[in-house]
């Protein structure tokens, strides 16, 4: 019996159940997913966390923002050989099926429903805020209790983030009508925040002032290590290309070009823009103003004109930020459900919109009311360990599938296995450690709730139980 607990599927069998069993729409080219990855990528952490980033190591903050894009980097190459060889929904989830067994798969399925879950829900409550300003501007503001949720802010009574709410409910309405119209949005307005971080870059270079540099790593190496941990969170979500394998035109080819080709531009990006703002600023001056920085920059810089439009651009950054973080999670529950580990109506595909339409709006509704009625910030880091977990689960499969099918045909081969996915276990692991302590206490908390659910239902209702049965 404990042997059933390891069951995997066949990389074949789930090509064919992916091909036979649903009827997704395969939109999505190269192009669509480098901007689904930038998408999700670009948002909160160009924006924000280059604030909360500088504080810790200074200007050698693009040095921290290399040592998260290594991390992820080499990742992204065991996922872009996942996802070339076995081009069916699900990402770790269903790569780790076919090499660690069931149990494995639940353990990390579940997972990402947390890391998905309050992504969408702390990215919504951090564009309320930009969206509260952009309406203060104009002398509109919201009521109380209507701005945050409950004891968000300790000198008002608040009772619910209506904006958080209501942007997550317009995503859900957006992805539950189909890719098709998702992706067209998501490309606009991924294009839209380029522009503005481009802009920054181009206007803030003739205002940097090199001594600001100086000295380079004020808390040294164990600065810049730290502000690595907090800034990893600016990569969450490039790994959700990887879940639009079954929506994605001749997916061997385009998916690993689209993981790699999103993770290279950000990388580049953030490292530019963390260096243009602390040339620009002092760090030591952006305490108290964590939450606009790069807005904070250009003010001091006399552009005024351009913060206001810095402060647009943080709230379509972080709204194609949650799109992509909700499409994800959904095609991860739409796998699981069809594996039969969750209830089958999960996995239901609307007839109209060809989308996985239930779960796409049981999830929506619950993703928007943790994020207005819950303090996010609370659990965020929650995210950052579900991701770094999922990262090293990824990298065992890709040595244990390069093992034990040396043969299967694989339209990408990560280089220099086990080497590549054994680096990428020892920095996902190294940053890991970084996190605090109730991170991991409810992080574990989860995972045995997500074991008792297994236990109770879904090893009953798995397809492989089943077929086995028969």
């Amino acid at each position: 019996m404990s042997l059933d607990l390891f069951r995997r599927k066949s990389v074949c069998t789930l090509i064919d159940n992916s091909r036979q069993s649903q009827g997704l729409k395969r939109e999505l080219s190269v192009w669509d997913l480098t901007l689904l990855g930038i998408g999700a990528i670009i948002g909160t952490g160009v924006f924000v966390l280059t604030g909360t980033g500088a504080l810790k190591a200074g200007p050698g903050l693009m040095v921290s923002f290399v040592i998260a894009g290594l991390a992820c980097a080499f990742s992204a190459l065991a996922y872009a050989e996942f996802a070339s060889t076995v081009p069916v929904s699900g990402s770790v989830y269903t790569y780790s099926y076919v090499t660690l067994g069931e149990l494995v798969a639940w353990i990390i399925g579940w997972d990402l429903v947390l890391e998905y879950l309050l992504a969408v829900s702390a990215v919504s409550s951090g564009w309320s805020g930009y969206f509260q300003s952009l309406l203060g501007g104009f002398g509109l503001n919201l009521p109380d209790v209507l701005r945050a949720a409950p004891g968000a802010v300790p000198s008002k009574t608040t009772l619910f983030n209506l904006p958080a709410f209501l942007i997550v409910m317009l995503i859900t309405l957006l992805l539950s009508r189909g890719i098709k119209e998702s992706k067209r949005v998501n490309n606009v307005m991924v294009l839209v925040k380029i522009v503005v971080v481009l802009l920054f870059i181009l206007i803030g270079v003739f205002y940097v002032k090199p001594a600001n540099w100086q000295p380079f790593a004020p808390f040294g190496a164990k600065g810049i290590f730290a502000a690595a941990a907090v800034v990893f969170f600016t990569y969450l979500g490039f790994d959700a290309v990887s879940t639009a394998a079954e929506e994605a035109r001749d997916p061997a080819r385009t998916l690993p070009r689209g993981l790699l080709y999103s993770l290279g531009v950000c990388t580049l990006l953030y490292m530019v823009v963390s260096a243009i703002m602390t040339g620009i600023i002092p760090y030591q001056q952006i305490r108290g103003h964590e939450d606009h920085p790069v807005s904070l920059a250009l003010k001091i810089a006399g552009q005024n004109w351009f913060a206001a439009f810095v402060d647009i651009g943080a709230i379509v950054g972080m709204t194609t930020v949650m799109l992509v973080a909700l499409y994800a999670q959904t095609r991860v529950a739409f796998a699981m459900s069809r594996d039969g580990l969750l209830p089958a109506w999960f996995s239901r595909v609307h007839e109209k919109y060809r989308t996985p339409y239930n779960v796409t709006w049981v999830l929506g509704i619950v993703a928007g009311l943790i994020g207005a009625l819950v303090p996010i910030s609370q659990i965020a880091e929650l995210v950052n360990i579900g991701t770094l977990f999922a990262f090293i689960i990824v990298s065992i499969s890709v040595i244990i599938l390069r093992k034990t099918q040396p043969d299967l045909p694989r339209g990408f081969r990560c280089p220099a296995v086990p080497f590549v996915p054994a680096v990428s276990i020892v920095l996902c692991a190294f940053l890991m450690s970084q996190l605090m302590w109730i991170t991991w206490a409810t992080f574990l908390i989860w995972l045995t709730l997500g074991l008792i659910i297994y236990f109770t239902y879904s090893r009953k209702h798995s397809a492989l139980n089943a077929s086995k049965a028969q």
